[in-house]
């Protein structure tokens, strides 16, 4: 793969002593020509660099997802 990765945010996970979760923008996450996406990861033993649970969400979806997130408050 020919992935990018960039702009990593690291958080901490609220309710955890050692989780985090890690925000980063990787291009071509799936090879050459595959579009740009915003991956966010959860680690509860605090490795952003590998995390149990990931989702890769497409930036073109980026704006719909922040504001369905920031409804639920």
């Amino acid at each position: 793969m020919s992935e990018t990765v960039s702009n990593q945010t690291v958080i901490s996970l609220e309710g955890t002593k050692n989780g985090v979760i890690s925000v980063a923008k990787i291009e071509e996450p799936y090879g050459s020509d595959s579009a740009t996406v915003a991956s966010i990861g959860i680690s509860l033993a605090g490795d952003a660099e590998n995390p149990e649970w990931k989702v890769h969400i497409p930036l073109k979806n980026l704006d719909d997802v922040i504001a369905a997130l920031q409804a639920l408050q």
